[in-house]
């Protein structure tokens, strides 16, 4: 009679090397975050009392991203200023 027990070794490294490869995806995914909102006007000054929206002809909304890794961390290089 043969044991079965090389057969679920195999079996349990599969299933554990499938599940790393497979949840490395979702660590690496990098997104972009909003870290700014704000409404400038034509100098360059942040508006007064300004809400979500920017009101006015001469208001400009400023949005200013970040990109992210899950941690809330950048990673190296993904956010250089050119």
């Amino acid at each position: 009679m043969k044991s079965n027990i090389p057969l679920l070794v195999t079996a349990l490294a599969t299933i554990m090397i499938a599940t790393t490869i497979l949840t490395q995806a979702t660590y690496a995914k990098i997104t972009e975050v909003i870290t700014d909102e704000r409404c400038e006007n034509p100098a360059g000054n942040e508006a007064p009392r300004q809400q979500d929206n920017c009101q006015g002809e001469a208001q400009e909304e400023i949005v200013e991203t970040e990109n992210q890794n899950p941690a809330g961390h950048a990673p190296p290089g993904q956010n250089d200023d050119e």
